[in-house]
């Protein structure tokens, strides 16, 4: 089997103070196919989002809007609120993408109930965690859902 394409979500505007864990999970959804989406976790990235970029908003949403319909699985790290990563998977479960939802409940917030119910058992999946279970998770996860990696 070819090696599958990831889209990972983590929210750039909505707040980076998950960073850290989202480059940690990007390293290990490198285990399981090529990640379209590293640069979330790239350091330089602030709030502001992609500031580097002249092309602006659009050529962002138009360029992100082709890696995740060229994406196999999608990944959302869904602790922190954002609103680009709820679009994100929205536009996913249009587009019949098998997703997996990451959600710390310690971190005291409430995840949105349009993400927690979204969770059919099937091709959208919502885990909660805790950051020391990722490796495990993710190890469960792509070895059931992809069963013949």
């Amino acid at each position: 089997m070819a090696a599958l394409s990831v889209y990972f979500c983590g929210s750039i505007r909505g707040g980076r103070e998950d960073r850290a864990l989202y480059e940690r999970i990007i390293g290990e959804l490198r285990l399981y196919g090529r990640v379209l989406t590293e640069h979330i976790a790239r350091p330089e990235i602030t709030e502001t989002g992609e500031d580097a970029i002249e092309e602006g908003d659009k050529f962002i949403h138009d360029r992100d809007i082709q890696w995740l319909q060229q994406a196999d699985v999608v990944v959302a790290e869904v602790t922190q609120p954002s609103l680009g990563v709820g679009y994100e998977l929205g536009r996913a479960v249009a587009m019949n993408k098998k997703i997996l939802c990451l959600f710390r409940p310690s971190s005291g917030r409430v995840l949105s109930a349009m993400i927690r119910g979204a969770h059919n058992g099937r091709s959208v999946l919502v885990r909660d965690y805790e950051p020391q279970e990722v490796e495990e998770i993710l190890s469960q996860y792509f070895t059931t859902t992809f069963s013949s990696l």
